[in-house]
């Protein structure tokens, strides 16, 4: 089917997923939206965070999207299936992939969590893994100074990587053999997690495992791009745009275009790739 994928998330981490998207289905084009404006969701209320959430479902609705995926970890857990309810299009979130995923890594069934205050507190990664293994032994470790970090463009350096030991002091007595990154931000410190928890735990960016679910469902719903094109990909942000293009540029390599556009009274920014 000739119309693109929605992507949404509460800033530039979605494009980890949209990454992967490119990746796995390099023929379907993606409409995303990065709510950089309202960025952290992780410490706003459940009320906020549907608000915003169902705002940017409307605004990627109407560009007449054919699935839209929920790539941030909060809105996932706050709004996802009242979204699935209220739609006609297939809706995936970023939850359940990653927590498969996990569940497929891990060797001694112990898995660290870490997340936005909302997610952790939400339950919903302890929840989604326990209902696959009920033998997994969880613990979860909120870190809301991460997704500011990723916003701003500190992905590396000293204070980047004091930030995340002391972050992740909380899992200094578990020994856990896999870590979800339950935040689509947290895969852009993916290394400098990794130098602080050891070689030895595997990360798990749900991303990946959220791309291969997209494709299944495209393929089994008969909506996947089956033509001959160069994608072009739409990519919008509420905030500041030169810093979302330089990130996006970063992270999916292509070359933008600003343009204005408007989210419920607010100046939103169009960004798509040539």
């Amino acid at each position: 089917m000739d119309k693109p994928i929605g992507v949404m998330d509460s800033g530039v981490g979605g494009l980890t997923v949209v990454r992967e998207l490119n990746r796995q289905l390099p023929k379907e084009e993606i409409v995303y939206f990065g709510d950089t404006l309202r960025c952290p969701y992780g410490s706003r209320s459940p009320e906020e965070v549907k608000d915003y959430t169902w705002e940017m479902t409307k605004f990627l609705q109407n560009l007449h999207v054919k699935m839209l995926v929920i790539a941030c970890n909060t809105a996932t857990a706050f709004v996802l299936e009242e979204i699935k309810t209220e739609l006609d299009i297939p809706v995936v979130g970023v939850i359940h992939p990653g927590a498969r995923s996990a569940i497929k890594v891990t060797k001694n069934n112990r898995v660290g969590v870490i997340g936005t205050e909302g997610t952790i507190n939400s339950g919903a990664y302890f929840d989604a893994l326990k209902n696959i293994n009920p033998d997994i032994v969880v613990e979860s470790v909120a870190c809301p100074l991460f997704v500011p970090m990723v916003e701003n463009g500190s992905l590396s350096g000293l204070e980047t990587e004091k930030t995340i030991r002391s972050s992740l002091s909380g899992f200094s007595n578990f020994d856990m053999d896999t870590l979800i990154l339950g935040c689509t931000h947290y895969p852009l410190l993916r290394e400098a997690i990794q130098q602080v928890v050891g070689p030895e735990v595997q990360l798990i960016c749900s991303g990946i495992e959220t791309a291969r679910e997209v494709s299944t469902v495209l393929h089994h719903s008969s909506l996947l791009f089956t033509g001959e094109r160069e994608p072009a990909h739409r990519l919008f942000t509420s905030g500041r745009p030169a810093l979302f293009a330089r990130m996006a540029k970063q992270w999916l390599d292509v070359p933008f275009q600003i343009e204005p556009a408007v989210l419920s009274q607010s100046m939103v920014t169009h960004v798509h790739g040539d």
